[in-house]
């Protein structure tokens, strides 16, 4: 889809609501039967942006997905609704009554932003993308406070605004960009834009090194159904230097304290997995503390303890075996316990978990959970399945 405009006639738009929800082994009969009455270049946009938009009901809310425009970037690279509510929360929370969302995408973030009372500039130097953002803010009834402007971002005045928010684009022509400088726009530019802002967001990849967080920056970790799903600066918090993971739905959010590394100790009766954003945060000794655990090893981030003490930041499993590294073990022990469905999770292995299911062939009415990694630098399997609290009287 080169030209968005077709689709907003209002032939391509009874086109889209005809060709709703077509299953991928319908499309062929589909296009050959609509294109008898319409331009073939129509129905084929058509049912992609049909395409599109079954694929960004995982983001967006299936209700908002049918009505909005997608491109393929757009729904690869776009934020999850839900994170973009939380983050808007937070600029409310904040003070903030106008944002400049500079590289907007499809506009993601600027409808979450203006769904929370802000005043929205929008803006992206692709053409096609600033007109699917425009697009957008007209189908969900927002333009009154999205304003789309297609411009280079580097040169738009955001002088006026309480914030700016930046997500540079982290894919380039060879997939994930890692380096920091070679987002488009580069790192150091968006940092230097959210100095000159009273309030600012730079949306940035979870992977960042936590040494290239500028120290008037306060850094954020957001997972969203166990999923980590970005790390953002925020500056204009009064918390320079603050961690925090945020787990959603919720929200729920740690902060760091500093705490010094956990020991390490022996395997106890349950194992405690840590959400992704704890563990992308530095954030594990927090929780340890918590669960008055250990560490199974220095360098995995698996704790342990020996009550069960719940905790929205990791998921807790009740250990019943410990054994070195040894398949021929772990398909005795799981033939003895007649297990059949056995869920595979790996820290430190490189074991792969399907090579593992298929060379231990289980089977049996029974589940269970193996986790492959280290112990104490040993090579190590934990047999369990996760914790239940126990019964009430």
């Amino acid at each position: 889809m080169n030209d968005l405009a077709p689709l907003l006639t209002p032939e391509g738009r009874a086109l889209l609501e005809e060709v709703r929800g077509t299953a991928p082994a319908d499309e062929l009969a589909v296009a050959t039967r609509l294109r008898r009455d319409h331009p073939a270049d129509l129905v084929s946009a058509a049912l992609g942006q049909a395409r599109l938009r079954q694929r960004a009901a995982a983001k967006f809310a299936a209700a908002d997905a049918e009505r909005m425009f997608f491109t393929p970037n757009g729904v690869e690279q776009s934020t999850r609704a839900s994170v973009a509510a939380y983050r808007a929360r937070r600029l409310t929370d904040l003070g903030v009554t106008s944002v400049a969302d500079l590289c907007c995408g499809i506009g993601g973030d600027a409808i979450a932003l203006a769904r929370a009372g802000i005043r929205v500039l929008a803006v992206d130097r692709d053409p096609l993308t600033a007109a699917v953002a425009r697009a957008n803010a007209e189908a969900l009834g927002l333009t009154e406070l999205m304003e789309v402007r297609e411009a280079d971002v580097t040169e738009v005045d955001t002088a006026g605004y309480d914030a700016v928010f930046v997500d540079p684009a982290r894919r380039g022509g060879r997939g994930r960009i890692f380096d920091p400088e070679a987002y488009s726009p580069p790192l150091s530019w968006a940092v230097a834009a959210a100095r000159r802002a009273p309030h600012a967001a730079l949306k940035i990849a979870p992977g960042i090194p936590h040494e290239a967080v500028p120290p008037e920056a306060e850094a954020e970790w957001i997972s969203d159904g166990g999923d980590v799903k970005e790390a953002v600066l925020w500056f204009g918090t009064g918390a320079p230097g603050a961690v925090r993971a945020t787990l959603l739905p919720g929200p729920r959010t740690l902060l760091g304290r500093g705490l010094p590394d956990p020991e390490v100790r022996p395997v106890g009766r349950y194992l405690y997995e840590p959400d992704g954003a704890v563990i992308r945060a530095h954030l594990v000794a927090e929780v340890a503390e918590e669960v008055a655990g250990g560490l199974i090893d220095a360098t995995i981030a698996y704790l342990t303890a020996d009550e069960l003490h719940p905790t929205p930041y990791a998921t807790p499993y009740e250990i019943t075996d410990q054994l070195p590294f040894s398949l021929k073990k772990l398909k005795a022990l799981l033939r003895e316990r007649e297990v059949g469905t056995l869920t595979v999770k790996k820290r430190g292995s490189a074991v792969e978990p399907e090579e593992l299911r298929r060379k231990v062939k289980p089977q049996g009415p029974n589940a269970a959970t193996v986790f492959l990694t280290r112990v104490a630098g040993a090579p190590t399997m934990l047999v369990g399945g996760p914790a239940r609290p126990p019964e009430g009287p």
